[in-house]
């Protein structure tokens, strides 16, 4: 095998059941991808993360490359090992992290310069610089390095930028060393515009890559936009390589994008979420810190089966964010990213069954619930006006 491959075991509409196999493994798709920024997921081991079904991660070349650096990785022995993960590994090529540092990067045919939010230190990344990055970690799926049009951008802007994204796609398919069990993804630029988007698919498809990304979406444009751009790219797209489509998102842009064919995902929402306090299930999302959880015996989802759910009560786990101890982020953490993980076993299969616009629906309908709420609380609240507990009797 020459690069990564990828399996079209069947469809359902637009939606798509694959395979993608690489040097560390299979990805079944549709997949969500837990992201790993920095070498770790946050508030998470790796046994962890494999326990609720996860099949790859997600790593960044920009926060990996300041620290410890990319060539430190390589001596301890690539990325895999260094944070004790076996199977498949995609990182970012650091180009949407480079955008976000607006004030403090400058932007050139050549590449970027920018310099580190860390200690201001000053650093050049290049396409080839970026793949050789990726190379020292020992990517599984190595990301072309491109510049994410921020929303909104006029026409003429997000032409210019996407048009530096794909000669900056061909330099990086020339830096890029093949190698068996591992790929390359082009990145799918033009903002919100149909032929600006068509321009960018007819460019990486001359290039040739063993997948292709749908970036500069998820930053700011809302779903319908989102929707709406994936309706007349998707089509274009060749169908025997995988879609990824960037830093997506809720559970709702998931169902939604599965249904207009995407394969992968990756987004910090359910481990940034999990650490705040945020739980998402089946019938949307949770604030375990509201008051109204103190004395709720119930599970956060009684159809999850992740340790918060399966051992623990609403009730600990308020206790535990408002006490401030670290088992609450990672419990809740937990629960996100199995509850991701449930919603693509789903998905994977009702499009195998042939189902999926119903279990689709059917999931999108239960998001809108909201949530119950429990009896109210039997035990009266402190009398803090008077600084004492009620006396018994």
């Amino acid at each position: 095998m020459t690069g990564i491959g990828f399996e079209l075991l069947t469809t359902d509409g637009r939606a798509r059941r694959g395979r993608v196999a690489t040097a560390h493994g299979v990805i079944n798709t549709p997949a969500f991808m837990p992201v790993g920024t920095a070498g770790t997921v946050k508030a998470m081991t790796t046994e962890a993360v494999a326990s609720t079904g996860a099949e790859i991660l997600l790593g960044n070349t920009y926060h990996l490359m300041l620290r410890p650096t990319a060539e430190r990785v390589a001596q301890l022995g690539g990325l895999h090992r260094f944070m004790n993960w076996d199977k498949p590994i995609l990182t970012d090529s650091g180009g949407f992290q480079v955008m976000s540092l607006s004030d403090l990067r400058t932007m050139t045919e050549e590449g970027v310069t920018f310099k580190s939010h860390l200690d201001g230190t000053r650093y050049h990344l290049t396409p080839e610089r970026s793949i050789e990055i990726q190379h020292l970690l020992d990517s599984n799926i190595t990301m072309c390095l491109d510049e994410c049009t921020p929303f909104p951008a006029t026409e003429a802007q997000a032409a210019s930028s996407m048009r530096l994204s794909m000669r900056w796609a061909k330099r990086c398919k020339d830096a890029f060393r093949e190698r068996p069990g591992y790929g390359l993804f082009g990145i799918v630029q033009g903002s919100v515009y149909p032929e600006l988007r068509a321009e960018s698919v007819a460019a990486l498809g001359d290039i040739g890559f063993d997948g292709y990304a749908i970036g500069g979406l998820a930053v700011g444009e809302g779903q319908e936009t989102m929707f709406t751009v994936l309706d007349f790219t998707e089509p274009l797209m060749v169908k025997d390589r995988p879609r990824y489509l960037m830093g997506v998102g809720r559970p709702s842009d998931l169902i939604g994008a599965v249904r207009r064919g995407v394969d992968m995902f990756d987004c910090v929402m359910p481990t940034r979420s999990g650490r705040t306090g945020q739980a998402f299930v089946r019938r949307g999302t949770i604030n375990i810190r509201n008051a109204r959880h103190a004395h709720d015996e119930r599970p956060l989802d009684a159809e999850c089966g992740c340790p918060a759910c399966r051992n623990h009560t609403r009730a600990y786990l308020h206790h535990l964010f408002k006490a401030g101890e670290m088992l609450g982020p990672m419990l809740l953490t937990w629960h996100n990213l199995h509850y991701y993980q449930d919603l693509m076993r789903e998905l994977r299969t009702a499009i195998e069954e042939h189902r999926f616009e119903e279990v689709a629906a059917a999931l999108e309908a239960r998001l809108l619930e909201g949530d119950i709420e429990a009896t109210p609380d039997p035990l009266p609240l402190p009398n803090r006006k008077a600084g004492k507990q009620p006396l018994p009797g």
